[in-house]
């Protein structure tokens, strides 16, 4: 600060002479003034001087300062940026893996889907054997209690026939007894044949 003052004080010293030859009309603007030379130099020198010791330190200093901060942000921007890539190719690869995994859950349920079709065509098939079969068990008692029935009214039949003809009834519980035997001893296969 001290010498920028000083500097401005040389500066003022030195206009007065400059000024002075000035006025006295030194000259055409082409031929050299060797005194205006000198004293020019002279103010370029020490400002020059003063530049260097005062202000070119500190424009320097800011300007390194303001290419260390691009340097760094730079170097942010390339770390950011090659961060971004990681995490994108982290991202790329999870959703390939999701994916993959997507995929094979998809074959998985058609499997699983198509096992248990297999099972309820397998349980339904099942359950229709077992149907026909207790229908044929159905058919097979109710035929069965048909037959005794039948039986049974033929007996009654036959022994209020027979009763009929002889005209006098029979004990009854002997003639069912004789009737019944006569009938099981009958074959269904000998009474189709005797028709």
């Amino acid at each position: 600060m001290r010498s920028a003052k000083l500097s401005l004080v040389l500066l003022a010293l030195c206009a007065g002479p400059l000024r002075a030859e000035e006025a006295s009309g030194g000259g055409s603007l082409m031929s050299p003034n060797t005194g205006l030379m000198a004293w020019t130099l002279a103010i370029f020198a020490i400002l020059f001087w003063v530049l260097s010791r005062y202000a070119f330190p500190a424009i320097l200093g800011s300007v390194q300062a303001r290419e260390r901060a691009l340097e760094e942000a730079i170097s942010a921007a390339k770390r950011d940026r090659e961060e971004a890539a990681r995490l994108l190719a982290e991202h790329r690869a999870a959703l390939d893996a999701s994916r993959g995994e997507a995929q094979k859950l998809i074959a998985d349920a058609r499997v699983a889907a198509e096992r248990v079709r297999a099972d309820l065509v397998e349980q339904a098939h099942t359950e229709q054997a077992n149907m026909l079969d207790r229908a044929r068990q159905e058919i097979e008692s109710e035929k069965s209690r048909a037959i005794s029935e039948l039986r049974r009214e033929a007996v009654d039949l036959a022994i209020l026939g027979a009763g009929k003809v002889i005209e006098k009834n029979l004990d009854q519980a002997s003639n069912r007894q004789l009737v019944e035997s006569f009938l099981a001893s009958v074959s269904p296969a000998a009474v189709k044949a005797s028709r």
